[in-house]
């Protein structure tokens, strides 16, 4: 299903998975049960909704329509503000170019915000739709910070696959567009752990200020997605290393090569230079020139400019240098 400008659920009661109009919203009451109102904050009337007819206070406002978030978890009022960041799946989009959902939360209400399409805010509601979406407020969050962590955890295997193929391109000796390669994978690393390490923050501090949110069955779920976003932070650590070793060892190995290539146009130069020494010597045209006049003369000097050269070689293969 995707993801609309404005979307207004009911996660529980006697209506739950209906389908709210923007009426029915401004007329819900608590008791009706849980309501998940998801909105594209670009949208001009959804604006002036959240700023005139939400309730929410101006800071809590402010935050929901922000145009740049990081990651985090503010204590507000009854409930809580959160900004996340999940990975971005839209066409023609760069995975890497992860996609902010902000959101306000407490027992009864969860508005949230976004300005592009998020999968895992599709799958809540296609789940919501079927009758199998989350209950409550604290189910939500559950399963919202699970699907975000599940496809980043995803992302970073794709990532490690390509770090793989990497590797065994440079051990193969194929070099073929290997360091554009390699720049691109560590710049991907560089932009998603930029938004991975504030979101660790975000989900240790969820952690801390989740009572009114979470049931102690909850909290201990909460805890196993937050060590899952661990390990794809520790994963993503691996990969960037293990990206610079193999940029290193591609780098070693084209610098092997040239050395390699310099080393034996150095021993050419070194066979060839005393050959061009005696020929440049015995060439020039000045009177007293030994075996002028002696026909075999040629022939004696080319043999002995070859045993000169085999002399030279002998010495090379004798001290190594070949």
């Amino acid at each position: 299903m995707a993801e609309k400008q404005f979307c207004a659920l009911l996660l529980s009661g006697e209506m739950a998975g209906k389908e709210l109009t923007l009426q029915q919203v401004s007329d819900w009451q608590p008791e009706q049960g849980i309501l998940w109102l998801h909105l594209d904050y670009k949208k001009k009337s959804n604006r002036q909704w959240l700023q005139q007819h939400s309730g929410l206070e101006a800071l809590e406002v402010a935050a929901l329509l922000a145009q740049d978030t990081r990651p985090r978890v503010v204590q507000s009022g009854h409930g809580l503000l959160l900004a996340l960041r999940g990975v971005n799946h839209n066409p023609g989009a760069d995975p890497e170019d992860m996609v902010s959902i902000r959101l306000y939360l407490d027992n009864h209400r969860i508005i949230s915000t976004s300005s592009r399409e998020l999968l895992s805010v599709n799958d809540i509601i296609q789940s919501v739709g079927q009758g199998a979406g989350p209950g409550n407020t604290g189910e939500y969050l559950l399963t919202l910070t699970q699907r975000l962590t599940q496809r980043k955890t995803e992302f970073i295997d794709r990532l490690e696959e390509t770090v793989d193929d990497l590797e065994d391109k440079v051990m193969a000796g194929n070099d073929k567009d290997l360091r554009s390669d390699i720049a691109e994978l560590r710049r991907q690393i560089v932009v998603v752990r930029r938004y991975l390490a504030p979101q660790r923050e975000a989900f240790s501090r969820l952690l801390a200020d989740s009572a009114k949110i979470f049931d102690e069955q909850q909290r201990l779920k909460f805890n196993e997605i937050n060590d899952q976003l661990i390990r794809c932070i520790e994963d993503l650590d691996a990969i960037r290393d293990r990206a610079s070793v193999t940029q290193e060892e591609l780098q070693n190995r084209q610098a092997e090569a040239v050395n390699r290539r310099l080393y034996f146009l150095s021993l050419i130069s070194a066979v060839f230079l005393p050959l061009g020494f005696l020929t440049g010597l015995l060439g020039v045209n000045i009177a007293g020139i030994p075996g002028a006049d002696v026909g075999w003369a040629f022939g004696a000097f080319c043999l002995f400019l070859l045993i000169l050269v085999g002399g030279q070689l002998w010495l090379f293969y004798r001290y190594k240098w070949l």
